[in-house]
């Protein structure tokens, strides 16, 4: 069934690089859940944030096939880096195939396995502060994201997490007891009750938040 709002932002909004319309087609072919593909109107966004945020580090939780890992990277300035995680190794050579098309292998690092036991290895490390994090990884593992990602975050930071609205489901009534729609609910009032952050959460795609780090 067509979406014609969305066929009308995507008319809209600045085209994809060659690279992002190649790798989407490859997504579709080759992935069982090509959906979860951040998309062309989510990608921009993606990289007009990083952009305008002025950010040169940025953390990404969840892969893919790195569709959204070009995004945050594109908005990068020269000197901008990007570490992405991913579990699922089998996607590596179609992730790199895709970087090397975008001229972007530089500056991205991609880190395989279990996402919570790479952010401790992170963590550790003398430069572990980021400027903007990205979060679209297992929506149960979200409060574990968070609460490992914000200490990473300096003062001033983004955090943006995917997937939010999980298909209207935080809202159904009643409530799903799956424990993808759990982990998101409990992440969802955590981050609106942060004090630390403020937060808007947007109604767009599958639901995005967007929070600032104020301390």
């Amino acid at each position: 069934m067509r979406n014609l709002l969305n066929e009308y932002a995507e008319e809209h909004s600045s085209l994809p690089s060659e690279a992002l319309e190649w790798l989407e087609r490859q997504t579709n072919i080759h992935t069982n859940f090509p959906r979860m593909l951040s998309g062309r109107i989510q990608g921009e966004l993606l990289r007009l944030l990083v952009k305008i945020s002025g950010a040169r580090k940025v953390l990404e939780i969840g892969t893919f096939t790195g569709y959204s890992t070009i995004c945050l990277a594109s908005g990068l300035p020269e000197d901008g880096h990007v570490d992405t995680l991913e579990i699922n190794d089998e996607l590596v050579d179609l992730i790199y195939e895709g970087w090397r098309k975008a001229g972007l292998v530089d500056r991205i690092s991609l880190h395989t396995g279990d996402a919570a036991e790479t952010l401790i290895k992170l963590s550790k490390k003398e430069a572990a502060e980021y400027d903007l994090v990205f979060i679209d990884a297992d929506k149960r593992e979200y409060c574990k994201y968070y609460e490992l990602v914000i200490p990473m975050l300096r003062k001033g930071g983004i955090l943006i997490a995917d997937d939010v609205l999980w298909d209207g489901k935080v809202c159904a009534d009643p409530l799903p007891c799956d424990s993808q729609t759990r982990g998101l609910l409990e992440f969802n009032d955590i981050l609106a009750e942060d004090p630390r952050m403020e937060t808007v959460m947007l109604p767009f795609r599958d639901g995005i938040s967007v929070a600032l780090k104020l301390h």
